[in-house]
């Protein structure tokens, strides 16, 4: 674990009938799964995460550099990180104070760690007051709060390795109460804001900075120039993190851990993820990669028969597709709730894919691993740093997949960001529309039918849906788009189709922008084109006479409308 407590929220067990297939024979739990990446042997900047909404955003931007990083708890323990080569240590913000009782604190035996090994550190706002505080300076509230854009001075003939390149004048972001008010011993400051003199500090002598302003936001312009000074010039960290090395590097891995007659198992939905994940099983192992598409009769129109011609024709993965819509759709009759909609399907996706193992361990004589594609934004969520009563969640597999079979893990794309499995996409040479294609819920169009699903309802909306991202992808914004889709009302209007009177659904186009999916905003689509839409749909599918477009950002509004 990156973190000192090691609790896991596993769901209590529950006995079976015991059967002699390796699928029904254990006690129902989660498959096992660790936090830490465990990557010991190649060379990392090490991000100590303080409970920052920006935490994710450092560890991105140092990744955009092409240098390996991994994000910690900011109370991991220092014998797991002397594990690592360490080239730097970022401390992140955090809303704490650090004069409060319960404040997080670098523990001093990680110190002691920095120390011996000279390794550089960076203190992000209150990773800055944080330094301040261990190393002899006082922290305390300053009289004005600071957020939103700042300009930032540099002293006079400030020579800072860590401003290299840069004006002597720039915009930063501020996002904080608390100042730095008494230098910590050793250190001299190398820039300002009208608000704040100590806005950056520097003790060259013991390779350390702090900031006070936020790098890592995009409203940061020179940010990532700050941050390539201290990775790559100060702390000499290497720019060789390349997804072509990557991919190469997993399938050696993989290859070892399968062996010459290995056999792994994943589901696919036809997204960016699993479609990477599975081409990369592939490269790696054959058609020892055994891939199952399950049809619930809630995907987008045509979709089951184009990710069979995409992945089996163009990508070479052994794929098999399971239709069970009819089963799903028997389910779903006369449920309106959202939460039982999802258990439903999560539920039956279970038991199909469950089936679909069974028989291709018959036909393969084993099956040990299964596929999963997991992301570092997952990792992330587990280990981060939550406050004094925090616990470990457990983040589920796809499916939630019961561990009925001995399964061990393999999540090729688990250290990753969702930028660098499509650049990772990219590298395999999978085509750039798959790479670049909006998630898809897992529940499907089941969702995006509010009220009741039933097999017209689901054709209104594959129909209105396929005539919306052919309208984005024509009008050139699709990509620009983090997802895009249409949603069914459980509402009916009145409305004029040529002398007649009609009684017909209402749908509503749903594009957002965003980079996170944590935060959303709506996109800002040209009236012309919410014409072009407006006018096919109602057109073109029968059982819908009205299109309206949401307006609503994340928060307070979620992406999905269930």
């Amino acid at each position: 674990w990156h973190q000192g407590n090691h609790q896991k929220n596993q769901p209590k067990p529950t006995r079976r009938r015991q059967t002699h297939s390796s699928f029904s024979t254990m006690p129902e739990e989660y498959l096992k799964q660790t936090s830490a990446l465990g990557n010991l042997g190649r060379p990392q900047v090490a991000i100590l995460d303080f409970g920052s909404q920006y935490s994710h955003l450092i560890a991105r931007r140092v990744r955009e550099l092409h240098v390996y990083c991994e994000l910690y708890s900011c109370q991991v323990e220092a014998t797991e990180l002397a594990k690592h080569e360490i080239t730097a240590i970022i401390l992140s913000g955090g809303p704490s104070s650090v004069y409060d009782k319960d404040a997080p604190h670098v523990s001093q035996a990680t110190w002691d760690l920095i120390k011996e090994r000279k390794v550089p550190v960076l203190g992000i706002c209150y990773g800055m007051q944080e330094m301040a505080h261990v190393f002899g300076g006082t922290v305390e509230p300053g009289t004005k709060h600071e957020y939103g854009k700042a300009m930032v001075h540099r002293t006079e003939g400030c020579d800072s390795v860590l401003f290299q390149g840069m004006p002597q004048e720039f915009q930063m972001w501020m996002s904080h109460g608390d100042k730095v008010k008494k230098m910590p011993d050793g250190f001299k400051f190398v820039a300002a804001t009208e608000n704040a003199e100590f806005v950056a500090i520097e003790n060259s002598e013991t390779k350390m900075w702090g900031l006070q302003f936020h790098p890592e936001v995009t409203h940061s312009p020179l940010g990532k120039n700050v941050l390539e000074n201290f990775c790559i010039n100060i702390a000499g960290a290497k720019p060789d993190w390349v997804m072509t090395d990557y991919a190469n590097e997993f399938i050696e891995q993989v290859r070892e851990k399968v062996g010459p007659t290995g056999h792994v198992i994943g589901a696919v939905s036809g997204g960016v993820d699993s479609t990477v994940a599975a081409v990369l099983m592939t490269r790696a192992i054959g058609d020892r990669f055994h891939a199952v598409l399950v049809d619930n009769g809630c995907l987008r129109k045509d979709e089951a028969k184009n990710v069979l011609k995409r992945m089996r024709e163009d990508c070479g993965v052994n794929l098999r597709c399971v239709d069970a819509a009819d089963k799903f759709m028997s389910l779903l009759k006369g449920v309106t709730d959202p939460e039982k909609k999802r258990k439903i399907i999560g539920g039956h996706f279970i038991e199909v894919f469950q089936e679909e193992a069974k028989k291709i361990e018959e036909e393969s004589g084993a099956c040990d691993y299964l596929l999963q594609g997991t992301l570092y934004p997952d990792v992330i969520e587990s280990i981060s740093y939550k406050g004094p009563s925090a616990t470990i969640k457990t983040h589920h597999n796809v499916g939630g997949l019961p561990a009925t079979m001995k399964l061990k893990l393999i999540e090729p794309l688990r250290e990753l960001f969702k930028d660098e499995v499509r650049e990772l996409g990219m590298a395999l040479g999978i085509d750039e529309a798959s790479v670049w294609r909006h998630p898809f819920p897992g529940p499907g169009l089941a969702i995006r039918i509010l009220g009741e699903v039933t097999p017209d309802r689901v054709k209104i909306l594959q129909e209105a849906d396929a005539i919306v991202i052919e309208e984005l992808f024509k009008s050139g914004h699709y990509r620009a788009i983090g997802q895009a889709f249409v949603v069914l009302l459980p509402v009916k209007s009145v409305g004029v189709m040529g002398d007649g009177r009609t009684y017909e659904n209402v749908a509503a186009v749903r594009c957002v922008e965003t980079t996170d999916y944590m935060t959303a905003d709506f996109y800002h689509l040209p009236y012309e084109v919410m014409g072009t839409m407006s006018s096919r749909v109602i057109n073109e599918v029968r059982g819908i006479n009205r299109l309206c477009y949401d307006i609503s950002s994340k928060p307070p509004a979620t992406i999905e409308w269930e």
